[in-house]
């Protein structure tokens, strides 16, 4: 597996853990990203960032 993880586990590089999709915090996203289009998923945790998801047209 590398360091970005797969799309069901994402890696927290602050935490040193991987984190189900699932378990993720789904966010906001940061910028001009459409919110209704775009969430961020945040580690559960620590509350890092750890990938920004496209959610629908």
């Amino acid at each position: 597996m590398t360091e970005r993880g797969t799309d069901d586990l994402l890696y927290c590089s602050t935490c040193d853990e991987y984190v189900s999709r699932d378990d993720a915090i789904r966010t906001r996203t940061y910028g001009d990203l459409d919110p209704d289009r775009w969430q961020t998923l945040c580690c559960p945790s620590c509350g890092t960032r750890l990938k920004t998801v496209f959610i629908g047209e």
